[in-house]
């Protein structure tokens, strides 16, 4: 089992920026990728960005390219995702996760998530 605690969230203006960080802890604990997901009010959850551990090779939902940055800590376990020129519409609950190994169907640990409010 892993535990992913996040934080980083908080009320920030249009245009502003924030940097999330999840840590993940647990023994024998695996990462192969580790993502940001966010779920919006009344919406579905939605891939953000993900990073590949060993390789850092890092992916982005369209929504955010150029916008979002995804990087790692390899020596804490921990993921971070930079967000600049945020705007309203990326209003959220953010999710930190894990997908252990290329063998695990999906995603398979997920944190608790952290509100991310951006004002007009």
């Amino acid at each position: 089992q892993a535990q992913l605690v996040e934080s980083g969230g908080g009320l920030v203006q249009a245009g502003g920026s924030l940097r999330l960080s999840c840590t993940a802890s647990g023994r024998s604990l695996s990462i192969y990728s580790m993502g940001w997901f966010r779920q919006a009010p009344g919406k579905e959850r939605e891939f953000v960005a993900s990073i590949r551990w060993s390789t850092t090779t890092t992916y982005y939902a369209p929504s955010v390219k150029g916008r979002f940055t995804v990087s790692r800590d390899n020596a804490e376990n921990t993921v971070y995702l930079q967000m600049n020129s945020l705007n309203p519409e990326d209003t959220a609950v953010y999710y930190c996760a894990v997908r252990s190994s290329l063998t695990s169907i999906n995603y398979n640990y997920w944190g608790q998530g952290t509100q991310v409010t951006v004002s007009s």
